[in-house]
């Protein structure tokens, strides 16, 4: 599944990870770069992911905790059945998380609107820190 958009925090290792991941496409999806991501709160990634284009589709974010695990693990874990506190557990470096979300415009996201659908970590996936990139 290729996004239509990448929203990606500026941390080094979270532009490194874009990088593993766009050299996947032949011809990668937009990515843009956004301070707000970097130890964002549900609010905060909820205020960039509603600023994208309505003609996107399918987003795709690239950040860090706690914004995308508690935005992933409540309520969002309902779609999967599976208790928040095991999506919080289970949320190592370089998860995959797929919420499924039919609005009409990014705007009107809000949390537990968009059920989690899949949950993937890899082997060896571990907790990890981040720093930012500097300009």
């Amino acid at each position: 599944m290729r996004p239509g958009l990448a929203l990606c925090s500026p941390a080094v290792r979270a532009r490194r990870t874009w990088e593993l991941v766009s050299a996947e496409w032949a011809e990668p999806p937009p990515v843009r770069y956004d301070r707000r991501l970097y130890a964002a709160g549900v609010p905060q990634v909820l205020e960039v992911v509603r600023e994208a284009p309505a003609e996107v589709r399918t987003l795709l974010l690239i950040g860090h905790d706690p914004g995308l695990v508690e935005l992933v693990a409540v309520p969002a874990a309902d779609g999967l059945d599976v208790p928040p506190e095991r999506v919080r557990a289970g949320f190592r470096t370089s998860a995959v998380a797929a919420l499924t979300w039919h609005g009409t415009t990014w705007r009107a996201l809000a949390p537990g609107t968009a059920p989690l659908t899949s949950f993937t970590v890899p082997r060896g996936g571990r907790p990890g820190s981040c720093r930012p990139a500097t300009d």
